[in-house]
């Protein structure tokens, strides 16, 4: 353990090289999806080695626990915080919600779950919290987000509690869970076996939103208190009314304490020794998890070929972040950074083109044209890019200076919310 230290600033430099990771990851998940229409002889080739969906994702995570936490810290503001989050995440969650209910009204396929409860799918998707609420996602990629959200939850009771430098415990007890609990844990055990749905998502709505706007408008102990209200509401919800199973929603957050530990150590904050032994327990418990509750919890034939997509890609992932903190002092090139800075639209939009890629009615030998299936993942990516720019600089980038002046003008109001970001020692 090492005494504590503040947070300094991340530089636009050391910033670069979690946008080009975020930019590549987000083409990963893309490739998932379009792969298995449009190529699915390279497609089967790649699953047979690991899940590029499920690698992008969790570098995702590795990125958020590395830089959100720090965000916080450095300007110790849990108001400030809260609203840059909204406004950097709600907007354009909100119009691709918008565009997906339009195109199911017009005949276009798209909108998930519409047989399904209209309440407690409104409910369940009001803060982000879909996968944890029992309803299918409206949207084929947004479970990850309901995870994001726990994670920011839990961090902000952390930080509230001041014990947000335990960053490496965390993930070693939550990865150890993940080994020890995921194939026991029940999924959507709250919504299907107690008050029902839509109960349930409107008793973990409120307490949430309750919860976090007390910690956002108090101080001290009562901040604390709404602070863990919501991130305890979080926490139940991914113990035992996930839709996936234990081990994975375990794995992501221990994953994303993973990224806060690496870095604490990077800026001095934890000795490197000790979170290089967390970091490997970690990767190792996880990886272990999915190879040992796969196979009595998949329904698949081929439960070997899933232990090794789940292996291959957790290694991939933490190799590829691993590579991405080495070097990133390198000079990160422009198309790799702008990438990165359009990739929430690159991936909430990339759904909404495959749905009317898939209202097109292609002939049955396209499928066995190279040629042609080349030329249409190009036209899909540069329609891609296109849509991801148009969304950034409309609604993405708009919305975060309107947070950014609207948590200022906050500020003037009410005077600055400062907590100290002084807390237990690090371990």
């Amino acid at each position: 353990m090492s005494a504590l230290k503040p947070v300094p600033p991340p530089s636009k430099t050391r910033l670069a090289w979690l946008d080009a990771l975020r930019g590549t990851a987000a083409l990963w998940v893309v490739y998932q999806h379009w792969g298995a229409r449009v190529l699915p002889a390279v497609h089967a080739v790649v699953f047979s080695v690991f899940d590029p969906g499920l690698y992008g994702v969790l570098v995702f995570f590795l990125i958020s626990g590395y830089i959100v936490p720090a965000s916080l810290e450095r300007t110790g503001s849990v108001r400030t915080f809260w609203i840059g989050r909204l406004f950097r995440l709600f907007p354009l969650f909100a119009v691709v919600i918008g565009l997906t209910l339009a195109m199911h009204v017009v005949g276009l396929p798209g909108l998930r779950g519409s047989e399904q409860n209209d309440t407690a799918s409104a409910l369940s998707h009001l803060f982000m919290l879909n996968d944890l609420l029992g309803e299918p996602n409206l949207v084929v990629v947004i479970w990850t987000l309901s995870y994001e959200m726990v994670f920011y939850l839990l961090v902000t009771a952390l930080f509230a509690a001041r014990q947000h430098r335990r960053s490496g415990g965390l993930a070693v007890t939550l990865a150890g869970a993940a080994l020890g609990l995921g194939g026991v844990l029940p999924t959507a055990w709250l919504s299907d076996h107690t008050v029902g749905p839509t109960a349930v998502a409107l008793v973990a709505d409120a307490l949430v939103v309750g919860g976090l706007a007390v910690a956002v408008v108090s101080h001290g102990r009562t901040r604390a208190i709404g602070a863990w209200v919501a991130a305890g509401t979080g926490l139940v919800l991914v113990l035992v009314n996930e839709r996936r199973f234990g081990y994975e929603g375990l794995t992501i957050l221990a994953l994303m304490f993973t990224g806060t530990l690496l870095y604490r150590a990077q800026h001095g904050q934890v000795s490197r020794r000790w979170a290089m032994i967390a970091t490997a327990s970690v990767f190792g418990a996880v990886t272990a998890a999915g190879a040992w509750h796969i196979p009595a919890l998949t329904t698949s034939t081929q439960p070997a070929l899933q232990q090794r997509e789940w292996i291959m890609s957790v290694v991939l992932a933490g190799l590829t972040f691993a590579a991405g903190l080495a070097l990133q002092n390198r000079r990160v090139p422009a198309a790799l950074a702008w990438l990165g800075l359009v990739s929430y639209s690159v991936y909430l939009v990339f759904p909404l083109l495959l749905d009317g890629y898939d209202s097109i009615p292609l002939p049955a030998s396209y499928q066995h044209e190279a040629w042609l299936q080349v030329g249409a993942s190009a036209v899909f990516l540069a329609a891609l890019l296109g849509c991801a720019a148009t969304t950034y600089r409309l609604v993405e980038a708009p919305m975060q200076r309107l947070g950014r002046r609207a948590a200022a003008r906050l500020d003037r109001y009410f005077g600055p919310d400062r907590a100290a970001a002084t807390g237990a020692a690090a371990t």
